[in-house]
């Protein structure tokens, strides 16, 4: 997960990522984040999977989260820098292992409806689209492995969700130089595809 807003950070209490599954889905397990609910696992009678949830929300662990959760650049809280300010913390990762979703690309069906939590509402998220699967290390990190499936989509923030009154970037500078720090050409009341922005 990469904020790749300007200026825009996700602040404490950080954010949720979620989504619908399309058939059975369950979370195995997760390293770096954590399935908000576990939901009802009774169908299984040992190995409880992580998350049964139809619609699973999933949330950054703490800082202090134990070694053995972790994953590369995650455990921040959900907190995340803006890729403009500061690109080395604008990203968050975690990875996922699911069950009862097919064994080949053929019978594996994208989960619908993602939907972002960003210290509050605004985001819409695009449709799941397949990419290049993923290379990751399994045990002690000399065995390569890969995904059967990865997918990627796009959150975007609209104040106009948020408020029919959004707030502005306003640029400010003592040398009256629209350089320094430059807004958006279009930063107050924009809405895309449509003509009646403020600028």
């Amino acid at each position: 997960m990469t904020n790749m807003q300007t200026y825009r950070h996700i602040e404490s209490p950080g954010w949720t990522l979620g989504w619908k599954w399309a058939k059975k889905e369950v979370i195995w397990s997760v390293l770096g984040a954590q399935a908000s609910d576990q939901g009802d696992c009774s169908s299984f009678k040992e190995n409880l999977p992580h998350s049964c949830k139809k619609n699973p929300s999933i949330i950054d662990l703490l800082p202090n989260a134990p070694f053995n959760q972790q994953f590369s650049q995650c455990c921040k809280g959900g907190v995340l820098a803006s890729q403009g300010q500061d690109p080395a913390a604008a990203v968050s990762s975690f990875q996922i292992s699911i069950g009862r979703s097919g064994t080949s690309k053929k019978t594996i069906s994208l989960p619908q409806d993602f939907y972002l939590l960003g210290s509050g509402p605004g985001y819409t998220c695009t449709a799941a689209a397949v990419v290049s699967p993923s290379a990751f290390y399994l045990g002690d990190g000399r065995r390569r492995s890969q995904a059967l499936m990865t997918w990627s989509l796009t959150c975007s923030y609209s104040q106009t969700i948020v408020s029919k009154n959004p707030s502005c970037c306003v640029s400010m500078s003592s040398f009256y130089s629209t350089q320094i720090t430059p807004c958006p050409s279009c930063s107050c009341g924009c809405q895309q595809g449509q003509a009646n922005c403020v600028k």
